[in-house]
C-alpha cells in the first residue's frame, strides 16, 4: 500500500520520506530528523517499521492506510506524533476501504467458527 501512495505522490510532485522494513537504521533517524526540521511534509511509515524510536513531533497529521489487526499496534503508530516536544495539534484519520472491511469480516467469522468448533460442546449421539 505504502508503494502506491508514493507513486501517486510522486507523479504530483510531492516528495516524501518513506520508512519500511528494509531501511537502515542510520538513515531512519536521518528522516526523522530532517521531517522534524520541516525538510517534507509527507512521512510514509509502515506499521511494522514504525514500532519503535520514532519522535515525529514535526507532524500535525497522521493517516492510518493499511490497517493492522491489533489495534494496539496502531495506537501506538498514532503515538509516534504525540510526544514530548509537540507543538502541534495532531488529527488522526484512518481510511478503510470496501475490500478493507470485506477481509475484515471474514477473517472475524472465521476466527468465531474457530473458536465456537473449539469450546462447543456437541452431543454425542449413540447409534445402534
Amino acid at each position: 500500500m505504502l508503494s502506491i501512495i508514493e507513486e501517486h505522490l510522486a507523479q504530483a510532485d510531492l516528495p516524501a520520506y518513506v520508512l519500511k522494513g528494509d531501511t537502515k537504521p542510520k538513515d531512519r533517524l536521518a528522516m526523522v530528523d530532517a521531517f522534524n526540521a520541516g525538510e517534507k511534509a509527507i512521512f510514509l511509515i509502515s506499521l511494522k517499521a514504525g514500532g519503535t524510536g520514532l519522535n515525529l513531533t514535526g507532524a500535525d497529521m497522521v493517516i492510518l492506510v493499511d490497517l493492522w489487526w491489533n489495534p494496539a499496534v496502531e495506537d501506538q503508530a498514532t503515538a509516534r506524533a504525540h510526544r514530548i516536544g509537540q507543538h502541534h495539534q495532531v488529527d488522526v484519520y484512518r481510511l478503510i476501504t470496501q475490500v478493507q472491511l470485506k477481509n475484515k469480516s471474514i477473517n472475524y467469522k472465521n476466527k468465531s467458527v474457530t473458536l465456537w468448533t473449539k469450546f462447543s460442546v456437541v452431543p454425542r449421539i449413540k447409534v445402534h
